[in-house]
């Protein structure tokens, strides 16, 4: 089976944001922050493969709605921690371009799939 690109990202995404979270931890000694974008973050990619699995078009999409709603989040936190010098521009850069690129991707899926549904 070929894996989606969505699931392979969001992966990806996961293990970044587990890094972030260690170097908050265990560098700047932020704990509370750095906890609120390892949840969300990281669940964007559980979400994702609930989705893959769900039971039916509507389950898939109603998953993916809920990874979205985690990527936003996720973007949140990100640039909180970005403004309030926890983590640097550029660091920052980096991990919240691929966040807005999830976010995108993500959006893309959901509108494909109504459109798809729609139509039939």
């Amino acid at each position: 089976m070929a894996e989606s690109i969505i699931a392979t990202r969001s992966y990806s995404f996961a293990l970044r944001i587990i890094k972030l979270y260690k170097h908050l931890t265990q560098e700047q000694r932020e704990f509370i922050l750095a906890k609120q974008v390892l949840r969300s973050g990281t669940s964007i990619g559980a979400n994702v493969e609930e989705a893959l699995g769900g039971q039916s078009k509507a389950d898939f999409r109603h998953k993916l709605s809920m990874a979205l709603k985690e990527a936003r989040e996720t973007s949140y936190w990100l640039r909180l921690l970005k403004d309030s010098d926890y983590i640097k521009p550029d660091a920052f850069n980096s991990i919240h371009g691929e966040s807005e690129e999830l976010i995108k991707i993500l959006k893309s899926i959901i509108l494909t799939s109504q459109q798809k549904e729609n139509n039939s």
